[in-house]
């Protein structure tokens, strides 16, 4: 019976599928991860290494996942990942943000009327759940995507334990005396009706009615400067606010900067010299001449009359005052604005606040009484001009500070406000300086972050923390009800702290916390007897920057410093900054030794994704449509550090680099291994053959970069390096070259089992390499390779391949002289396929092996083929190679290649072409080396 030489070839098989069906296939891994509990599983496998912490910033439960949560969740999901398998102990301990308006707002929606008969605490029981569902949402969701945590124990900030902490924490600064209760001008949304922080807040465009005014001097003129005398004399400010005009209190000038007198029309208007041409042609002066100079600083105290109402406004001087536009003169309202609050402060001013929570204007005239402010600019703009006093009006669009939650257009208002000073001594300074000399020490990623965030704390204002709102940890303190000053007894703090982690913040309104005040305690300050609550609540900032302090209260074995922070750039105003003046407050230190800060996530025409511009790319469906190893890639893929774009289009080109990698690479080379058992045909280094032993080598080269580029979260570097490594290293070179060794060599060959045992090494490597981002996938393969004695359940319990795991030995030197001889046989072998295909167009030959390769060469070049001769048909893929030794110098070039069609027949079992096919009686339609084979094949394989 004649032999089936089809069935002597020794081709691929495997059961790893070449379609993953990723959305089908990952719950079950998922599953899988459950059953066994891989968090743990890692942890246990790690202990007693080096410790590495990434602290979660919390995100918002307040929604589903965007493609902003999935970037930042799997960019720590590399990073975790990655620090485990290179040798660390690398827990990772999600948290989540839960209190804050945006909930109480949606609750609120929800109550409607309702809420204003419920309790405090039954408000805040709708509240937590409204958080709970979406942290279980969004949970769900993070798992989905393959990330690994501590999810049956996250951190929460309402959380009774968390809640205890936070509190724990503002106690510390107020018993080391940074907190202060006092009226201040603070940002306040009249949306929500709270008071908002410099981190709460965003500027966004707005247009504004800005409006020149004339405020008649009240005092002697001539006093001011004799060319005044008898002259009707005014100063023109300058608003885009004409709504805080009711509340103007005085006039500012810059001090050392030059005013000049301008007469036109029978009046004098003193507007700044550097800015009065813009004020001559804005108010149409006609005819305006200089009368007087003189610096502002002797505008000091001279009186102005208001605009509309009868009083006098005090000339003053401040510094802010610029000369970019206006007039140089800035109308001064210390209930609406930072500066002019500390102006009021200097002067002595009235800071009365006549505007309401709602933003509604009260005890003004009928003109704007009742009226919105944003509302009541257009009725005072027509006051203005009614009195003579409107000099000229236009509209501004211009960037104005908003509400970055309900992301309205925000005011400046006078309120009595809890506050932790930026000024207060402590050891080493103050808290300013001291979060200054601490940001130093930090590695910031990319380096600009320092400049920002030193550039925002160095000339910050004290921090408000308190907000009047319901869903948050309160301010526990009890005030005095004579002086209205907090009670600063530590023993009653210890006690609300113990009831806090008890009962959780709700217990502040109940009479539990009531009965914490004994009827034997008084106020330091008056004596009093007799105490009240705060009910205002703290900033949440100041709960998520208290995260790290709660995460160590909870786990003793975490240090005073985490090794990173990873969040988003906006987070040098929010996260970085609140979490490091609470670490510094109550331990001295900065949480983190390492900030890394990730880009947004735009659309292609580089749009910000939201999903009311209908331009956002949901994760979830993603993953539920192309699979989540789809979005791993995806961020593998991007340089984060950078904003980075996502579309659906973009996602099927990750889907196509996804197919290369699981098919060209693990696929292809899982095919080739179903008859080798490592134990018994695994050969050592030495024993492969050269091309083997390059291809390991560069395996070992990559596997150094990748771990390199691990440690510097340089992820898109490992996504290029890996696909081109897959599509043109692999199988377009080395798989391409190795084919016919693993196909037509007979099955136990050392030819075979060395093509092999390489294979097989570069498998298990980069199963391993990829697995912190292509997790499911790997874990797929892990599962698929040849096994091996104690090989740990998952790819992910695994550790990086050393380079002597690669190379198959310990004792494996480098070896520059075989590196540069292949660099040398690749760029020879570049020049031959180029030859072959010109003669494949020429219509010379068909396929590669058709074809027979004459090559010309001088040394250096020659010296290389020619120790190489033997393998050169295999490495150019064609039936013959001939060399040609040329002399050097001649002017030629280096290589001369010929094509010319192959001699002899086609060898019916590999397609080669040779003079001695059907020499051998017994196998009379293959090649000299195909009928050895088959002998060794029919001796079975001795």
């Amino acid at each position: 019976m004649p032999l089936d030489l089809k069935s002597t070839v020794n081709l691929p098989k495997t059961a790893f599928p070449m379609k993953a069906n990723l959305p089908q296939n990952e719950p079950k891994v998922l599953a899988r991860w459950e059953e066994m509990g891989i968090y743990e599983r890692i942890q246990e496998a790690r202990q007693g290494l080096p410790s590495y912490v990434l602290h979660d910033g919390p995100p918002y439960a307040n929604g589903a996942l965007h493609l902003g949560h999935a970037l930042n969740k799997c960019l720590k999901d590399f990073i975790v990942k990655s620090k485990s398998m290179a040798g660390h102990d690398a827990p990772y301990v999600p948290g989540w943000d839960c209190h804050g308006l945006p909930i109480e707002i949606k609750v609120d929606q929800q109550l409607g009327k309702k809420k204003l008969q419920m309790k405090p605490t039954d408000v805040r029981l709708e509240c937590r759940k409204y958080a709970e569902k979406f942290l279980d949402l969004q949970r769900s969701q993070f798992k989905r995507i393959g990330v690994f945590g501590r999810w049956d124990r996250p951190y929460s900030t309402m959380s009774p334990e968390y809640e205890s902490v936070v509190l724990g924490t503002f106690y510390a600064f107020l018993e080391k005396g940074f907190v202060y209760k006092g009226l201040r001008s603070v940002y306040w949304c009249i949306h929500d009706q709270t008071a908002l922080a410099e981190a709460e807040v965003e500027y966004e465009n707005h247009t504004s009615t800005t409006v020149w005014v004339k405020y008649a001097m009240a005092d002697d003129s001539g006093a001011l400067d004799g060319s005044l005398t008898g002259k009707k004399v005014f100063t023109i400010i300058w608003t885009t606010t004409p709504w805080t005009l009711p509340a103007s209190m005085a006039v500012a000038f810059h001090p050392y900067e030059e005013y000049v007198a301008l007469e036109s029309g029978g009046e004098v208007y003193i507007v700044a010299a550097k800015l009065a041409h813009v004020v001559v042609e804005k108010c149409q002066l006609a005819d305006a001449k200089e009368v007087a100079r003189f610096p502002g600083r002797k505008l000091e105290r001279v009186n102005f009359r208001h605009p509309f109402l009868d009083r006098n406004v005090l000339g003053v001087l401040a510094d802010y005052v610029t000369m970019d536009q206006g007039t140089g003169v800035v109308h001064t309202a210390p209930s609406h604005g930072a500066d002019d609050f500390l102006t009021g402060l200097k002067y002595n001013l009235d800071a009365t606040t006549r505007v309401d929570a709602a933003g509604i204007m009260r005890e003004g005239l009928a003109e704007y009484e009742g009226k919105k402010v944003f509302e009541a600019n257009a009725p005072i703009v027509e006051l203005l001009n009614r009195r003579g006093v409107l000099m000229h009006a236009e509209k501004l669009e211009h960037s104005y500070p908003h509400c970055w939650r309900c992301h309205n257009p925000i005011i400046f208002r006078a309120t009595e406000q809890w506050f932790i000073s930026m000024e207060t001594p402590m050891p080493g300074g103050t808290l300013r300086t001291r979060a200054l000399e601490e940001i130093k020490k930090v590695k910031w990623d990319p380096a600009w972050g320092e400049g920002r965030i030193s550039n925002m704390l160095a000339t910050r204002p004290d921090w408000c923390i308190s907000r009047q709102r319901i869903w948050g940890v309160p301010i526990a303190v009890f005030l005095c009800e004579e002086c209205g000053k907090p009670l600063l007894d530590p023993t009653v703090n210890r006690q609300v702290e113990t009831l806090f982690a008890r009962a959780g913040a709700d217990a502040w309104y109940t009479a539990e916390a009531d009965a914490l005040v004994s009827a034997d305690k008084k106020c330091s300050h008056c004596k009093g007897a007799t105490f009240k609550k705060e009910m205002d609540i703290l900033d949440v900032w100041f709960e998520s920057g208290s995260s790290y302090l709660a995460l160590r209260s909870a786990e003793p074995e975490y240090g005073p410093t985490s090794d990173l922070y990873l969040e988003g750039g906006d987070q040098h105003r929010g996260w970085f900054h609140s979490s490091l003046l609470c670490t510094i407050g109550v331990q001295g230190n900065a949480p983190y030794r390492h900030v890394a800060t990730v880009g947004w996530t735009l659309d292609e025409n580089g749009q910000a994704m939201s999903k009311s511009r209908g331009n956002d790319v949901d994760p979830v469906d993603i993953a539920d449509r192309m699979g989540a190893e789809i979005v791993r890639l995806w961020v593998a893929s991007v340089d984060f550090r950078e904003d980075v774009v996502g579309s659906e289009r973009l996602m099927k080109t990750i889907a196509e680099n996804y197919r290369t990698i699981r098919n060209n690479l693990f696929r292809y080379a899982l095919g080739n291994l179903y008859d080798f058992d490592p134990s018994e045909d695994a050969l050592p280094f030495e024993k492969l053959e050269a091309l083997d032993q390059y291809m390991l080598r560069q395996t070992a080269a990559m596997s150094a970069d990748i771990c390199r580029w691990y440690k510097e979260f340089a992820f898109h570097k490992i996504y290029q390096r890996v696909l081109n490594f897959c599509g043109v290293e692999l199988s377009a070179f080395y798989f391409d070259v190795l084919k016919d060794r693993l196909y037509t060599y007979a099955p136990n060959s050392p030819g075979r089992r060395a093509g092999q045992t390489a294979t097989w090494r570069i498998l298990e490597a980069l199963a391993r390499l990829l697995a912190p981002v292509m997790s499911f996938t790997c874990e797929e393969v892990w599962d698929y390779l040849p096994s091996v004695p104690e090989r740990p359940a998952s790819v992910h319990v695994a550790l990086f391949p050393t380079r002597e795991e690669i190379l198959g030995g310990a004792r494996v030197p480098d070896d520059p002289k075989q590196l540069e001889d292949w660099t040398t046989l690749l760029g020879v072998r570049e020049q031959v396929l180029k030859a072959l295909e010109e003669a494949r167009n020429a219509k010379q030959i068909g396929k590669a092996v058709e074809a027979q390769v004459k090559i010309a060469a001088a040394d250096p070049t020659y010296s290389v083929l020619a120790r190489y001769r033997d393998q050169l048909r295999y490495l150019f893929i064609v039936s013959a190679v001939t060399l040609e030794q040329k002399a050097s110098g001649n002017g030629t070039g280096p290589v001369a290649i010929q094509v010319s069609k192959a001699e002899g027949a086609k060898c019916g079992r590999c397609w080669n072409y040779s003079i001695h096919v059907g020499e051998d009686e017994d196998y009379p339609t293959v090649c000299e080396r195909c009928s050895a084979v088959l002998k060794e094949i029919e001796n079975g394989n001795k």
